[in-house]
Order: C-alpha cells, then structure tokens, then sequence
C-alpha cells in the first residue's frame, strides 16, 4: 500500500471543534497517509521508499466540505442584468434567463469550471444543489456531474434538484425550464440511488433528495412523500429555506406559520436535513431547528451580493445546530471557491454580532463583535462541520483513521507576508494561497499549484467562448 509524509509543516488545524473533539492544533510536524487514510501525526521519520512532500513553511489544514453549489452557473458570472438586483428579480434576470440555453457541451463545461475553482481552493467534497431537469430531458445532468468530479478526483454530493410546480417566475418559460412530475421525480430518484450513493463514511458519492426550494417547488403532501422516500432509503434531505423575508411572508400567506414551522409539520426536520441559506428566521425557529438537529449550509458570499442578509450561525452553533459552508451559485458569488468563503463567513459573523452594539448610554454592553467567529471556528465549519451534514463521519478532519483530505497551503505571496501565527493565513488573509499539495482520499489532486491535465489558458477560452454564445442567445 502506498504511504506518503507530509514533513516539517509549520502548522496544522486539525478541523475539530473548538471544545470537545480533542486538539484544535496540532503540533506535528509531520503526517503519515497510508493507502487512504490518514495513519500517523507527529515527529516521524521517513519509511524506505516513501514519498515525501515538503511543507515547509505551509500551513496544512482539512480539505473544504462544500456543502451547497449550483455548478451549472459557472458560465453566469457577473451577468450585468442581475448584478444588482435581490434575489426573486435576480431569479428571474439571470438563472431562469439563461437555464434553457444550457446544452450538454456547456454545462459540462460549466461543471468542469466550478469544480476545479474548488479544488484550486483547496476542495475536496462538493455537494451540488443541481436542478437542470426536466420532462423529455437530451441529456443526463447528474451522470456529468458525477463523471466531472470523477475526473478530478473529487468527492461528490448529488443534491438532486427540481420541482412539481411552479411559480409565475417560471410558468412562462420554455420546455425546459417545466416541471416534473413527483413520479418522474422519484424514479430518478431510484435511478441515481441505485447507480452513484454510496452509504459508507467515506464515500466519494452520495444522492440527497433536494427539491430546489420546499415553500415553493413542491406541495406539502409532495413533502411528505419525498421525505418518507428518502429515509426508506438511507438518503438525506436538503432544499433552500428562509433566504430572504419573502419566504417568511409566503409561508404566512400559504401556511399561516413560519418556514421553519411548515418544514415541520411535513417531516422535513431532523439530523439527516440541512437548508441553505437561513437568513431570516426567529428564535423560535432557530430553536426547532437546533432541537431536531437540523443543519445549515452557510452562504455569506451570495447572501452579501443579493443583499439577503447575515445568517446567525454563531447563534445557530451555540445552539447546537450543526454549522456547514456552501459557496452557493457562481451567478450570485463571483468568486464561488471555499478560501473567500470562509474569509467571508469570518469578517460577517463578527459584522452582524457588532451591527448589534449600542452605546452605553442607551443600555449597551459591549462595543464590537470580534468575538463573534474565531479562525478555529471557520476551519471546522468549512471542514468537519461540513462533513457532518453530509453524513461523512470520517471526512473533514486531520485526525488517524480519517480519510486523507488534506490541503498543504503556501503563504509566499505578500499577503501573507508579517503573519505573526502562519495558521490563521489562508482564512484571516483572503486571497488565494497557492497549493503545495490537495489530497483527496490519499490521492494528490494537486500537486504545486497545478492540477494535472488542466490546461487552465484552454478553458478561459472555452469560457469566454461559451458566455459570447449565451450572450448571442438571449
């Protein structure tokens, strides 16, 4: 079985909480991989014919767990349209005014983009909220994205999308952006559980079951329904919720309760759920969220651009919700990688917790908000925070017996340059630190900076490419 040593790293976060789950750094210097899994961290010397990769001066933390995406919006970037505009006339603007043009050729295109970002991030489990389908369909969506990430070693979560029913934003639109029917739905559902989930704590693919927004996409019986399929077959629940005030004024409308409490009374909490987003919800949500264990993939990028909000997720951590990021879709986060999410999720928390300070005078307590979100906090949410939505019990972590995700970063661009504690750079500092090395499941994805086989000039063009030919079409 192959081994290979990581050696002499200047420092190691290991993923795990910041309380409870053992050391949050790690000394090392040095980790052994055996086959798959992470065997050995500490002092360690060189086994005769072992590979060797040197860290350093690198800091080495846990593969990202992206746990929310929508890869096809890749060629969607920056659409002047939708630039600035909130979420339901960015809706209609952008995603549903460019969805039916997607063929096989650019959404794999689009796919390949997103999914080396992430990697050139230093990702290596993607879970992506897919819901290009429809009725009479040309092409497979979800074998392309399987086959994509296959391609580049990645883990793969299928959130498989779509929906029985339609708002008027789409009920004007061509063949195919129409619904299908909850049948359709499901014996897909069967095909892809069949064909691509894997149950084991490793897996490197998974189907959920993820209707694209409950409140809207489904009726509440079709929640039910789908619910009860997934947990007949060992799949898990996930869907968009609660992003902007919208969802808590239709739920009203419709429902005569908050989203959180409709997703309630239709089955749709519990430990094998997670919503993106969860922007706008009250205490009493935030309480029935946490006490069924249900998850949040957190999206501060996209809810910045689309001026959704700030989601609680301290408040939802303290609580005891099980915290995940998600980079969302290109077309609402130009930047769509893990490295300027988690800097992202580390400057908002501590922006919302201090938009709530008052001065002393009228009852304050405290000033600011710096509390509100440490380095160590953002490493695990963006790791095993992740994994642990996904049901991946030994992805996420750089601990012995887990599997070897492991990101090797160098700090030699100048931003990085003055750090006093090199460990907090790739999140405290932004940018993009460049890749000594990703390992994905032992095997090395990345090796200084590069990934092999990707000719990065080549696929610029192909994408420049493919927006002209969008843009030609509409």
């Amino acid at each position: 079985m192959s081994s290979t040593l990581i050696r002499n790293a200047s420092a190691i976060l290991s993923g795990a909480r910041t309380q409870g789950e053992g050391p949050v750094r790690l000394d090392g210097p040095d980790i052994r991989i055996v086959g798959e899994t992470i065997a050995e961290i500490g002092a360690l010397t060189p086994q005769p014919g072992e590979s060797i990769v040197d860290a350093t001066d690198c800091v080495v933390y846990p593969a990202w767990v992206n746990t929310h995406h929508h890869l096809f919006q890749s060629l969607l970037k920056g659409d002047t349209v939708g630039l600035d505009a909130s979420l339901t006339p960015w809706l209609a603007a952008t995603p549903y005014r460019f969805r039916a043009l997607f063929d096989e050729r650019r959404f794999r295109l689009a796919a390949r983009i997103g999914l080396i970002e992430l990697a050139r991030s230093g990702c290596t489990t993607v879970a992506d909220h897919n819901y290009v389908y429809y009725p009479g369909m040309p092409f497979d969506s979800s074998a392309i994205l399987f086959d994509e990430a296959d391609k580049l070693g990645l883990r793969f979560v299928l959130l498989r999308g779509g929906a029985t029913r339609t708002r008027q934003l789409e009920a004007e639109l061509p063949t195919a952006l129409r619904p299908e029917s909850l049948d359709a739905y499901l014996a897909d559902m069967q095909r892809l559980s069949a064909q691509f989930h894997d149950a084991s704590p490793r897996a490197m693919r998974r189907v959920v079951v993820a209707p694209t927004t409950v409140l809207y996409s489904i009726s509440p019986s079709e929640m039910r329904e789908t619910a009860a399929f997934a947990r007949a077959h060992g799949l898990r629940l996930h869907s968009h919720l609660s992003e902007t005030v919208g969802y808590q004024d239709s739920a009203r409308q419709m429902h005569g309760m908050s989203p959180v409490e409709f997703c309630g009374e239709y089955d749709w909490l519990g430990d094998d759920v997670w919503f993106a987003h969860l922007v706008k919800i009250d205490a009493h949500e935030l309480a029935m969220l946490a006490s069924t264990r249900t998850g949040v993939a957190h999206c501060p990028q996209s809810n910045g651009r689309l001026g959704s909000g700030i989601c609680p997720v301290r408040e939802m951590a303290d609580a005891g919700m099980p915290v995940s990021i998600g980079v969302d879709g290109a077309a609402s986060n130009e930047a769509a990688d893990m490295i300027s999410e988690v800097h992202m999720t580390w400057l908002a928390q501590r922006a919302r917790r201090g938009m709530a300070a008052q001065p002393s005078y009228a009852g304050g307590r405290f000033e600011g908000g710096a509390d509100a979100a440490t380095i160590e906090d953002v490493v695990h949410w963006g790791t095993a925070g992740g994994a642990e939505v996904l049901g991946l019990s030994e992805v996420g972590r750089i601990a012995p017996g887990f599997s070897a995700d492991i990101a090797i970063y160098r700090l030699d661009d100048p931003r990085y340059f003055g750090l006093h504690d090199p460990a907090i750079g790739p999140v405290a500092s932004g940018g993009r630190p460049a890749l000594a090395a990703l390992f994905s499941s032992g095997r090395r994805i990345v090796r200084d900076d590069a990934i092999e086989g990707v000719d990065l000039r080549e696929l610029a063009h192909e994408a420049r490419t493919a927006v002209g030919e969008l843009l030609a079409s509409v």
